[in-house]
């Protein structure tokens, strides 16, 4: 399933940039909904280039069909991304620590100045292969993942606010 996410931020592209490849920025992210126990397994800084893995969490209540193939304790995965601070670009993959052959999701950001505002667009795709609920999962992610965009750009806004 295709998504896109549009999010507007009180600040500079670059300050956008820099909350996200921020450590303790995404120590902050097990805030946002369903989502816990982040955790930055690498980063690597070459010029203009932050290559980063952040483990997360999911920790919502999956459906009694989803739980039936899968087990919640597992549904970790690692968000792999690399960001391009000169062409203000980044492209991030989905590895899921478990379950790989079920969950497959890759996407690319590019944030642009938008008035006084930072805007972040993130268009990818997700699939789930689970016969029967394949479908339905995939709308309950890209619905979460929604709903954590929304709730990120508040998160963006007081970390940036507060680390100048």
């Amino acid at each position: 399933m295709d998504f896109s996410l549009t999010q507007d931020i009180a600040a500079t592209v670059e300050r956008v940039e820099a909350a996200l490849t921020d450590a303790g920025f995404l120590a902050t992210m097990s805030e946002l909904p369903k989502i816990g126990g982040v955790e930055v397994l690498e980063q690597e800084r070459s010029g203009d280039t932050v290559h980063q893995r952040v483990r997360y969490l999911f920790t919502a209540d999956p459906s009694g069909a989803v739980r039936r193939v899968v087990d919640p304790e597992k549904l970790t995965w690692v968000e792999s991304s690399t960001s391009d601070f000169a062409e203000h670009t980044a492209s991030y993959t989905i590895e899921p620590d478990n379950y790989a052959n079920l969950l497959e999701g890759a996407y690319n950001a590019t944030i642009t100045e938008n008035g006084t505002c930072a805007r972040r667009v993130s268009t990818g795709h997700v699939k789930v292969h689970l016969p029967l609920v394949g479908r339905k999962v995939e709308h309950a992610i890209v619905s979460g993942l929604q709903e954590n965009s929304d709730a990120q750009i508040a998160l963006l806004t007081a970390w940036i606010a507060t680390h100048p």
